[in-house]
């Protein structure tokens, strides 16, 4: 019988980009997309219940779809996976907190790349508190990328990019190891030549399907 996974995105585009990495990493496996583009926009605290809610019944969508594991790829609700896991029996896994792992296996400074304020918060204190639970101190620089969330919501990939691009080359010059949890920047990684950086930089999308694949078994 064909595996299946479940995975629940909050920008429309990450399901065919998701769906791509997916079919290359795991061609066995058959994937459910579910996607709610309004959560990205529900940011503020007293809209956190009706997030979680809103997450719960799209993960047991994706588990009555047969799911055997399921990934939220949305770095606005990687805070919430634990408030989530509960609603289904099968496993639950957040970009945001599978790259805070990686993350936590380099040494020194760590940078956060982001086009949206609540994933640099969120990314800066799950690094703080996880460093914290495993005995050690991090410090965490994070770069704001001004105006590429808006590009994207508009489908202007380029000037994202050249925004993206434009933070990451000021960033590597401040850190040791740079974590870029939003799907959209891995993208950026094409235009950008590595023989530039003296730092390891972190992407979400195949890490986290390659975690996903794993969590199936």
């Amino acid at each position: 019988m064909t595996r299946k996974a479940g995975m629940i995105h909050g920008v429309a585009d990450n399901a065919g980009y998701f769906g791509r990495i997916a079919a290359e990493l795991m061609p066995d496996v058959d994937v459910v997309h579910f996607v709610d583009g309004a959560i990205p926009s529900m940011a503020a605290p007293e809209l956190r219940p009706r997030v979680i809610h809103r997450l719960k019944t799209l993960a047991s969508f994706a588990e009555e779809s047969g799911a055997e594991a399921v990934l939220l790829t949305c770095t606005a609700f990687g805070r919430l996976v634990d408030d989530v896991k509960g609603a289904v029996a099968c496993p639950v896994l957040s970009v945001l907190e599978v790259m805070v792992e990686e993350a936590l296996k380099m040494s020194g400074t760590i940078g956060v790349l982001g086009s949206h304020h609540g994933t640099l918060a969120a990314a800066s204190a799950l690094l703080t508190e996880q460093a914290s639970l495993l005995g050690r101190s991090v410090t965490v620089i994070t770069r704001f990328c001004p105006g590429a969330f808006d590009a994207v919501q508009r489908d202007d990939w380029a000037t994202h990019n050249r925004i993206v691009l434009y933070g990451l080359r000021q960033l590597v010059e401040q850190v040791d190891v740079v974590v870029a949890p939003q799907p959209s920047v891995e993208r950026v990684m094409t235009q950008y030549n590595s023989s530039e950086s003296r730092v390891p930089i972190l992407t979400s999308p195949r890490v986290s399907v390659l975690r996903l694949r794993e969590a199936l078994g």
